[in-house]
């Protein structure tokens, strides 16, 4: 019998290691996902000629592209690892330096099994959507008063296939081709892949609370490194911040060549600079004079930290070298006093830790 429709409780989403991968081992199921998105878009070319008004072919000359993108609660960074994210305790290792390089990109899964079965107790048949080789395009982490931690990622892709005769068991999910494409010529791999079964995920906290997050702005804060005119210290005497929102933005440029249908590659444009936007009640201003901004301005560390209920990190984002761009301020008849601030960092490389966005996450478990 068919299903009537599809929600949440009937899916789960998977990423591969690699658009190479098949096996279990190679494929994680990401955790806390609050929701996906996808779609593709075929650009063509009507052929028209004198002598007939109707198009005599309608061909593709620019190979489709597959968006998709997902949300999630923050957690202890299994997600980011899965994701392909640079994770380490010390600071050492850039936050996106994984995506930087020449790969043939990810594979994701959007897993669903039948009317009214929570994904997580299924081991029937299902079916299975997959986005092939896909390039992450955007990470966006938000936070703020009254709201759950949440990221949200795009990606670009260059295939999307789905499936309605896969066969699950207790250990996962199998009978069905990879997504992935050779990116040359365009030609669908048939490899098998199987994918584990779903899960909880539970790690080392299941959400993080708003309460629980504190930033540090460095240098940015004290007065005589020319900050921001509001009181950003951290502490009561601070501003009251009220959300923060860190974008990475990565654009993708796809690199075609004649004798090829498909991009041989997507790379990214350079150079990446990340910005962080901060809103808050203000209280106090510190001396600060635009004059002195302008002539020469400190590059200072901002370190966002998220802790779990028992008190210890379970994320930690640190941006290194950054500086402030704009500051504006909003006052009115009934509200509070607003400042807006926002900070901006570009992405050095793998080992660059004077420019650049670290990350250090609780979770213990290695994805792949």
């Amino acid at each position: 019998m068919a299903r009537n429709r599809v929600i949440y409780q009937s899916e789960a989403l998977y990423v591969s290691e690699d658009a190479s991968s098949t096996t279990i081992a190679k494929h994680e199921q990401l955790q806390r996902v609050q929701s996906a998105n996808y779609s593709f878009n075929i650009s063509r070319q009507d052929i028209n000629q004198y002598g007939q008004l109707g198009r005599i072919d309608s061909v593709v000359l620019e190979a489709p592209t597959v968006s998709f993108d997902t949300s999630y609660y923050l957690g202890d960074g299994f997600n980011e690892e899965a994701l392909g994210f640079g994770e380490d305790s010390a600071f050492e290792v850039g936050f996106a330096s994984g995506h930087m390089t020449a790969t043939s990109g990810k594979n994701l899964y959007i897993l669903t099994s039948p009317e009214g079965v929570d994904t997580i107790q299924n081991d029937s048949g299902s079916s299975v959507i997959g986005i092939g080789n896909a390039y992450l395009t955007d990470y966006t982490l938000d936070a703020s008063v009254g709201s759950i931690p949440t990221v949200s990622v795009s990606f670009e892709g260059a295939n999307i296939a789905a499936d309605n005769s896969i066969s699950g068991s207790d250990l996962g999910y199998s009978g069905f081709s990879t997504c992935a494409i050779k990116t040359n010529d365009g030609t669908k791999l048939t490899n098998a892949v199987t994918l584990p079964a779903a899960s909880t995920g539970e790690g080392s906290v299941t959400a993080l609370r708003p309460g629980d997050i504190s930033i540090n702005f460095g240098d940015a804060s004290t007065e005589d490194k020319d900050g921001p005119i509001v009181d950003i210290s951290s502490g009561e005497d601070g501003a009251h911040i009220q959300s923060a929102s860190l974008s990475i933005g990565m654009s993708r440029s796809p690199l075609e060549r004649l004798g090829t249908k498909f991009p041989f590659a997507r790379t990214v444009d350079f150079p990446v600079t990340a910005s962080l936007s901060v809103s808050a009640i203000v209280n106090e201003v510190t001396a600060a004079n635009l004059a002195d901004i302008i002539s020469g301005q400190d590059a200072t560390t901002i370190q966002m930290t998220f802790n779990g209920t028992n008190g210890t990190a379970a994320a930690s984002y640190k941006l290194v070298g950054a500086k402030l761009d704009s500051e504006s301020f909003s006052s009115a008849i009934g509200s509070n006093k607003t400042a807006d601030l926002t900070f901006s960092v570009q992405i050095g490389g793998p080992n660059d830790t004077t420019n650049n966005i670290l990350f250090s996450g609780a979770n213990s478990t290695t994805p792949f």
